[in-house]
């Protein structure tokens, strides 16, 4: 492993990587990054989640970095300061909208802090709000809201019709938005310039740290687009075969500690 490029950050996802199946930070986790941190590695994270929603991770990681949040519809720093936003651009809110409830989708959208939903009894909205640690505010409509939107989420148990949706809107909305599954069951739509790739980007700018010597590590399709530009990627176990193809390194699963084994394997071990 000695040969391998010099890595001066981490950029990490949260859920299906950072934390385990329960969204707990597991304290092997934490060892890990506290370990990258004397060892003179940085450490960021990015997640479809909202800001707040991350909150929680902020002290035990002792995050000195630029948050990105919705994918990087939102950077905000450690005080939940906003940085920099990427809106949906509100033609494209409407679309999405509209093909989300086509496919027999829940629509969700996210503005700022605020989590608008129709539906209180949808799928995953008590589990979200648990992980997230607030609660949405239901409304009779959306189509009243989507200015300043940076994420409109369809959500559906139906992996497949999922799935299906995330290609139709790629198909529909081609230059003018991003969207990926951030979970088999969450299709994210946001700003063209709100994607892990952007995220990767905008702190090797922020930051002065070269792509190069940035490690990338996640589970999802919408990770992928942080692994090709990042000096050195890393798939979950628990990530799909596609996903792993794309990366250049395997872990173990979320549920046995894959985040921690691969800072130790890959990153720590190779610096040491």
């Amino acid at each position: 492993m000695g040969d391998r490029r010099k890595i001066s950050l981490v950029l990490a996802d949260v859920d299906g990587t950072l934390v385990d199946r329960d969204k707990v930070l597991t304290e092997r986790a934490r060892a890990a990054v506290r370990a990258l941190r004397k060892a003179g590695i940085r450490f960021a994270i990015t997640s479809g989640r909202p800001p707040l929603g991350m909150a929680m991770l902020f002290d035990p990681l002792e995050i000195d970095t630029p948050i990105a949040g919705f994918n990087g519809g939102l950077f905000v720093d450690r005080h939940l300061k906003l940085l920099a936003r990427h809106p949906v651009p509100e033609d494209v809110a409407h679309e999405a909208i509209d093909l989300i409830r086509s496919h027999g989708l829940d629509p969700w959208i996210y503005r700022g802090n605020d989590w608008l939903i129709t539906r209180a009894a949808a799928p995953h909205v008590a589990r979200e709000a648990w992980t997230v640690k607030f609660e949405p505010t239901v409304v009779a409509d959306l189509e009243g809201a989507l200015s300043e939107v940076v994420k409109i989420v369809g959500v559906s148990d139906d992996h497949d019709r999922v799935q299906r949706c995330e290609a139709d809107a790629q198909a529909a909305f081609g230059s003018r938005a991003t969207a990926s599954r951030s979970q088999p069951y969450y299709l994210d739509i946001t700003s063209r310039q709100a994607n892990k790739g952007a995220v990767l980007a905008y702190l090797s700018q922020t930051l002065r740290v070269p792509a190069g010597e940035i490690a990338t590590i996640g589970d999802q399709p919408n990770d992928v687009s942080m692994f090709e530009p990042s000096g050195f990627s890393i798939a979950m176990g628990n990530a799909s075969d596609a996903v792993k193809r794309q990366a250049s390194a395997v872990t173990d699963s979320y549920d046995d500690e894959g985040f921690a084994k691969a800072m130790e394997r890959f990153i720590l071990d190779a610096t040491g």
